[in-house]
């Protein structure tokens, strides 16, 4: 058997797959650098902007938890709000530098189920990290069920 070099002719096949000679990863690089943007938005700026925040949701059989990391955050510029099914994290970050003082606002929602008592909720602030406790309603919390033998 002899091998040969094939080299497939694209431009026949490009119009046939909506290809217009223009690299998929055309602009890929200008959607990095906007992300980046938003995400460091409030940062170093000397306007205040809302920025949202990554939030951990997890459960056990007794409550919901929400967690949040805000390092560099006060305790006392931190707002934690429930409001009918949803919870509110909000509050802002200053900075001294060079030119005076520098400020980043952040807030972020997160609706949370109707089997939560809104009126035990708690939320902890320890070594930069905010941990909402929401308990849950007796009847959402798992019951074990005997069976009978009839």
């Amino acid at each position: 058997m002899r091998i040969i070099k094939y080299t497939p002719n694209t431009r026949t096949l490009a119009p046939a797959f909506g290809f217009s000679g223009r690299s998929p990863w055309t602009g890929l690089e200008s959607e990095i650098d906007r992300w980046f943007e938003t995400a460091l938005s409030g940062v170093g700026s000397a306007w205040s902007t809302a920025t949202q925040f990554p939030v951990d949701l997890y459960e056990d059989k007794d409550n919901t938890y929400l967690r949040a990391e805000l390092p560099g955050v006060k305790r006392d510029d931190i707002s934690v709000e429930m409001v009918e099914g949803f919870l509110t994290i909000s509050g802002s970050r200053k900075r001294k530098g060079g030119a005076g003082e520098e400020s980043f606002s952040f807030s972020r929602s997160v609706n949370i189920p109707d089997a939560v008592q809104a009126d035990r909720v708690s939320a902890a602030y320890e070594n930069g990290i905010l941990t909402v406790t929401l308990p849950k309603l007796e009847e959402a919390k798992p019951k074990k069920v005997t069976v009978e033998v009839k």
